[in-house]
């Protein structure tokens, strides 16, 4: 069979990979065309364009890059009616994927969501639309499937997290090998950085970790940079780099000063304290403010409804503040009380098994 796949950030490269691992091996003979990253193609994916020249983060980033935007989904269009796929797989990066669905459903190509948008933070004006132009949709957040089924009277496929699967599976090596192999101090506590895989997040974000960073001379700090951001960007500063090592990485903190997103949940799956931070331009973050109407921004918080860990957002994301809420966090109360609501988590997620599962569903659909 014939898989189109579309992904337009790492995390969706992530999650689009493991689900093809598992298709391809139900489906010896699938031939997949997907926009996402080196992960994809890993998995035998013809890969069209990258994700790294899809990444416009916020109102004035979009609207800044619009003839950009516009200009890919008019190539897309035109490559997936070359390719003629059995079915389309969008993977999350609502923007884009939704005017695809719209599109692919005129064209009768069956369409399915993987991993929804989160229109249940902002925009839930899209669920009508998408409820017209989606096949099927696989949710992989607990609240999601309520959300849809008993609000919106719209069928999904709750599967679970693939990050279990992720995480799970992974074989973090020893940490005297991971610090060996990064040249980091054999006698200094990890803290873990992540700054986030788009360029204009990471440029808002640094300037303050860093300053974070100079209080706590007795630790080693190191960033997790997503591998297709440009080395100028991390050039000159006073803390480590490793590129490709995440998950290596948060198996041996002691702590993470993470911005907002997939990251949160990651780190938490790996048990590693954290602190969520978050900053963007003025302009978006007024303009988010007025139509996102959430209670907390990371997926740890929202998923089990409460202040697990601390959110600090714009202009209380500062050096003071997250030194004082990184301390707190070495150790402490603080730490015990967050480490005993990451099992809470996981027991919310469901089991493993995700990909496997979806890519089940898929063929099957595909072959009815």
């Amino acid at each position: 069979m014939k898989y189109y796949v579309i992904a337009g950030e790492a995390s969706g490269d992530l999650h689009g990979a493991n689900l093809l691992k598992a298709l391809t091996q139900i489906d010896a003979h699938a031939d997949v065309r997907a926009w996402g990253g080196n992960q994809m193609q890993a998995q035998g994916a013809t890969l069209v364009k990258h994700y790294s020249d899809l990444a416009f983060m916020g109102f004035w980033e979009v609207a800044k890059n619009i003839r950009t935007i516009l200009k890919n989904i008019k190539y897309c269009k035109e490559d997936i009616e070359v390719f003629k796929p059995d079915a389309l797989i969008l993977i999350d990066y609502p923007g884009f994927n939704l005017r695809i669905a719209e599109w692919a459903k005129s064209k009768r190509i069956p369409v399915h969501y993987y991993i929804s948008p989160q229109v249940w933070a902002w925009k839930e004006n899209r669920v009508k639309l998408m409820a017209k132009v989606i096949d099927y949709l696989y949710v992989i957040l607990p609240f999601e499937q309520s959300y849809f089924e008993e609000k919106h009277q719209i069928p999904v496929d709750f599967v679970g997290h693939p990050l279990l699967d992720e995480v799970e599976g992974f074989n973090a090596g020893t940490e005297s090998a991971f610090r060996t192999g990064h040249k980091l101090p054999l006698d200094k506590d990890i803290i873990a950085l992540l700054p986030g895989s788009r360029k204009q997040e990471v440029k808002k974000i640094m300037d303050v970790m860093i300053a974070t960073a100079t209080e706590f001379p007795n630790c080693c700090f190191v960033v997790a940079a997503a591998p297709h951001l440009d080395d100028a960007l991390f050039k000159n500063l006073p803390v480590f780099i490793v590129r490709n090592n995440t998950y290596k990485l948060l198996a041996h903190a002691k702590a993470a000063l993470v911005t907002s997103g997939t990251a949160t949940l990651e780190t938490a799956l790996f048990e590693v304290p954290q602190i969520v931070c978050y900053k963007t331009s003025a302009l978006s973050y007024a303009i988010g403010k007025q139509l996102v109407k959430l209670e907390h921004i990371s997926l740890v918080n929202l998923i089990l409804a409460k202040k697990a860990v601390p959110e600090r957002i714009q202009s209380s994301c500062t050096s003071t503040q997250l030194s004082k809420d990184l301390a707190s966090i070495l150790k402490g109360p603080e730490r015990s009380a967050q480490l005993d609501m990451y099992k809470e988590l996981k027991e919310r997620l469901g089991g493993v098994g995700a990909s496997k599962k979806t890519a089940t569903l898929i063929y099957q659909r595909t072959n009815a």
